[in-house]
């Protein structure tokens, strides 16, 4: 055990609510991060493939720029430009731990199945008085704020993603300290939880029953429904809600 209180980089996760205009804002910025990501992913697998060439960071920094002056890629100008350039450090990171022999070769990001999110550094983002706005957004984010960021802390990345029910999170890394832990001597044991026979939830966990009630329920009707259209998420959704709030519950 450490002596003296450390120095460590934690990340803060919250949820939020966004505005219409600002749920939108991010949907286009999850789409065109996985955009660059695969055009990136493509271009440096044919140039090993045919050229046996190894494209680093800044060859795919300078595609990015040229992608952006096409006609058919115009659009990228309409995001931020620092996600899309941290989903390049992160392909650029996939790739090294490839050729260290540390992981496997990257894959495509799929729309239905890879996570949503986009990465910010300090030049596109703001953080003042506990209010956190985002780059080409005129309001801040309606946080929850949980739990209190380490006093004077000050986020040096924020992370936005989205799940598969919908909801918003916003990740903060920020500089925190370990204070050392005194050593009493004492040992503890986790006996863990008696076995419970009784399948029913205890009295008085209302939030509970009406989760373990509603899962089935959504399951039901969703099992009577047509079959979605492959690119809709469909009636899913309610039954991973249901699930979610049931895993939540207190």
């Amino acid at each position: 055990m450490w002596a003296v209180s450390r120095a460590v980089k934690r990340a803060f996760k919250y949820r939020f609510y966004p505005t219409p205009g600002q749920a939108a804002e991010l949907a286009r910025t999850f789409g065109c991060v996985r955009l660059v990501y695969n055009l990136a992913l493509q271009a440096r697998t044919e140039a090993w493939t045919l050229r046996q060439e190894r494209v680093n960071y800044n060859a795919t920094s300078a595609m990015l720029t040229a992608w952006k002056k096409t006609d058919e890629l115009a659009f990228l100008n309409e995001v931020s430009c620092v996600p899309l350039q941290q989903t390049l450090r992160h392909l650029q990171v996939a790739f090294t731990n490839f050729w260290a022999k540390r992981a496997k070769y990257p894959t495509f990001k799929s729309r239905k199945r890879s996570r949503r999110s986009a990465e910010y550094t300090t030049s596109a983002f703001r953080y003042r008085d506990g209010r956190l706005t985002l780059a080409k957004m005129t309001e801040p984010l309606d946080i929850v704020w949980s739990r209190p960021l380490p006093e004077g802390a000050s986020p040096s990345t924020v992370t936005v993603s989205q799940d598969t029910a919908g909801r918003w999170f916003v990740s903060l890394l920020c500089d925190d300290r370990v204070e050392p832990v005194p050593a009493t001597g004492a040992v503890g044991v986790d006996a863990g939880l008696r076995a419970q026979h009784d399948p029913k939830p205890p009295p008085g966990s209302r939030r509970l029953r009406r989760g373990l009630a509603a899962v089935p329920h959504h399951a039901r009707r969703q099992g009577r429904m047509a079959r979605p259209h492959p690119g809709r998420r469909g009636p899913l959704v309610p039954v991973v809600q249901a699930v979610l709030d049931l895993w939540c519950a207190r």
